[in-house]
């Protein structure tokens, strides 16, 4: 027990909290225990909120050699309410992985959850779960997901791959080819699995159709499909096969799970999801845009976010060799910029250049990485205010830019004119990208309690 912490306190604190938890609502959801400084010290998921947060204090808890120390430090815990366990599973995640609790030890990795691709510039698409849905060579797949249960995904595609009869191999088929006539096709074929394609067993026209039908049926609720297979399980039991009952059980229970996935687009795994042109394409081409003389290899964003209630923070992310590079991404809560108008902390200008000053103090001194780019969200005035906190420095940065929304453009230091790219020009999609999860770092926390609109912060 902490110092500075009597065990009259610290059993009225815990009772406290207690009655809080007992008053939850009775749904799924995460909940965020804080400490004295409002810092979030641990983040876990319920499938009943008020079961679980209740169990971490009434007096009789275990929690363990590793979790027991946090009942000296929490003083108040917040809450977001889920659709349902599995979308716990993604915002328990998501928080762990962007807010790095020091009482949390699982999640922080980069372990992710899986999706399901169907690939579309192939003469037969193949279906498959991957973890890397912004593999440049899934560029024009459909992806679904993210699935917060493999297990029953990989079920699932197994028993829908009977009935759709798609492909799940790597080979690379293309339509015409003679030599497909003479290849012997896998088991799957022989089991009536698969329409072997890989042996000429069915046309192109043909084989896509089924997979189309399979697309249709991943965006329906599969009622008619369920319905069937609940009749097939109800006779089972009453014919005593009690066997093919529990099948059948189990195979509903896969498919229904389909519905327990989020969508890409709404950026739970933006590590995996960041997609844009081959990374090595993507860095030389802004290495000749910006007329550098070496090698790009790390790219650093900075953005600065206006939080409810006023409060101001930065966020810095940071790209290597194109991809993000989550053990370098820090966030700034901003103490320089405060008593405006309204009691408001929203100069922008002032936030770049305290982060900006913060962040590349020491890295100029060598003591972090410094990168060979690096990039604020705005235009020219955000451009100008980290280059002022820059003359400050000792050591001057290689390459300052910055990339302003809705016309894309990117101001280069000591450049009159902005530069304008194709909006499919590799270097501006990694800049983009670099500028997106700047923005979405600095926000998500505080982006996921107004969505849920469970607080007031």
């Amino acid at each position: 027990m902490s110092d500075d912490v009597t065990p009259s306190s610290r059993d009225d604190r815990l009772a406290g909290l207690l009655a809080k938890a007992r008053g939850l609502p009775k749904v799924p959801g995460v909940y965020l225990m804080k400490d004295a400084k409002g810092v979030v010290i641990y983040v876990g998921k319920a499938a009943n909120l008020p079961d679980r947060v209740s169990s971490y204090f009434i007096p009789s808890a275990d929690l363990g050699a590793r979790k027991e120390p946090m009942l000296d430090r929490v003083v108040d815990f917040d809450i977001l309410e889920c659709e349902g366990e599995w979308e716990a599973l993604l915002t328990e995640n998501r928080l762990i992985k962007d807010l790095k609790p020091r009482f949390n030890v699982r999640l922080v990795d980069d372990k992710t959850f899986p999706y399901l691709a169907v690939t579309q510039r192939e003469d037969f698409p193949r279906v498959f779960v991957t973890r890397n849905p912004g593999d440049p060579d899934l560029k024009g797949a459909k992806i679904f997901g993210p699935f917060t249960n493999a297990g029953a995904l990989r079920d699932a595609i197994q028993i829908l791959q009977r009935v759709f009869k798609f492909r799940t191999c790597k080979l690379d088929i293309i339509d015409g080819d003679e030599k497909n006539r003479f290849f012997r096709p896998c088991l799957l074929y022989a089991i009536n699995q698969c329409t072997a394609p890989c042996a000429a067993k069915i046309g192109k026209d043909a084989y896509g159709a089924d997979v189309d039908r399979f697309v249709r049926f991943l965006g329906t609720k599969r009622s008619v499909m369920l319905r069937e297979m609940e009749g097939e399980m109800n006779a089972a039991a009453e014919n005593m096969q009690f066997e093919r009952a529990a099948i059948l059980r189990d195979q509903i229970k896969a498919i229904q799970k389909l519905d327990e996935r989020a969508s890409k687009s709404d950026g739970w795994q933006p590590e995996t999801e960041i997609s844009y042109l081959d990374p090595e394409k993507a860095l030389t081409s802004l290495q000749r845009t910006l007329g550098l003389d070496e090698p790009i290899r790390c790219v650093e964003g900075i953005d600065i976010a206006h939080l409810q209630g006023g409060e101001t923070v930065g966020s810095k992310v940071c790209f290597v060799d194109g991809r993000p590079f989550k053990n370098e991404y820090r966030r700034y809560k901003i103490e320089t910029v405060k008593n405006l108008a309204g009691g408001r902390s929203n100069d922008d200008y002032s936030s770049i250049r305290e982060v900006v000053s913060r962040r590349y103090r020491e890295a100029g001194e060598g003591h972090e990485l410094y990168p060979e780019v690096i990039l604020i969200d705005g235009g020219l005035g955000q451009l100008h205010a980290a280059m002022e906190a820059f003359e400050q420095l000792n050591i001057k940065p290689p390459m300052v830019i910055s990339l302003a929304k809705k016309e894309e453009l990117i101001y280069v230091q000591r450049r009159a004119e902005p530069i304008r790219l194709g909006r499919e020009n590799p270097g501006l999609r990694l800049c983009q990208a670099v500028r997106d999860e700047a923005h979405r770092f600095a926000q998500s926390y505080h982006h996921l309690l107004r969505k849920k609109k469970t607080l007031e912060e």
